[in-house]
């Protein structure tokens, strides 16, 4: 029997780094592949770009945060191909007009050279669950996926999204098995989102991870590799669904 391809793409200002945990559980089964949200200043580009460079004709899909949205717009711009999809600590609305601000706010910031300030500043308060703040090893982490890919990197996803519009339809449009996960303590972007996306989504199960803020990957690996795998176990769309 043919295996599987997995595809992983990480949040924004994050690589492979990100679901290191996943890699390491799942690759005995699947053929995981972390895509990259480089290249492109809009989610439908960024989305386009993915699905050009994955060589599997179909495949399951999972998305970590800015990589759960550009998952939305994969599912939307080719559902025949996305045979599960799963979305982890993401956002299906567009970004709220006073995110806006401070995205424009930070660029004009990494535009002067501040990328390791704004990095520091925008993950302090957003990011881990009150018990991972002083994991130095984990914040240090993030910091060196976001200095890695650079100024210009961030300064093009925050555009793609600033400007991404609502993807409520595209969920609605999506039949395939789907897994909504959210870490209980995520304040980026809250369990209330998942119950809504779970709630349009015709075929989802919600996870809630207890201990675990916007990086549950990583802040609560085994609870995220068990999810995955249950969600992995479920039959895929059938045929008739992606003609």
């Amino acid at each position: 029997m043919a295996r599987e391809t997995l595809v992983l793409l990480p949040g924004m200002m994050c690589d492979g780094r990100l679901f290191v945990p996943q890699l390491e559980a799942l690759a005995a089964t699947h053929d995981v592949v972390v895509g990259e949200l480089v290249g492109s200043d809009s989610i439908d580009g960024l989305a386009n770009q993915v699905l050009a460079d994955v060589q599997a004709e179909t495949f399951n899909l999972a998305g970590l945060s800015m990589g759960g949205i550009v998952a939305m717009a994969m599912a939307a711009l080719a559902p025949s191909r996305v045979k599960r999809l799963a979305l982890l600590d993401t956002n299906h609305r567009a970004d709220a007009q006073e995110r806006r601000g401070i995205r424009d706010l930070q660029i004009d910031n990494i535009r002067a050279g501040h990328l390791r300030a704004v990095i520091i500043d925008e993950m302090k308060p957003n990011y881990l669950a009150v018990e991972h703040r002083d994991n130095q090893a984990l914040l240090d982490l993030l910091v060196d996926m976001a200095m890695d890919l650079g100024a210009e990197v961030f300064i093009s996803q925050s555009l793609a999204l600033r400007d991404r519009p609502d993807q409520s339809a595209a969920l609605a449009d999506y039949d395939g098995p789907a897994l909504v996960l959210c870490g209980e303590e995520d304040t980026l972007c809250p369990v209330d989102r998942h119950h809504e996306m779970t709630a349009i989504l015709p075929d989802a199960d919600l996870v809630i991870v207890p201990h675990a803020g916007h990086i549950t990957t990583l802040e609560n690996p085994d609870a995220v590799n068990t999810a995955m795998a249950d969600w992995l176990a479920r039959p895929g769309r059938a045929p008739a669904a992606v003609n």
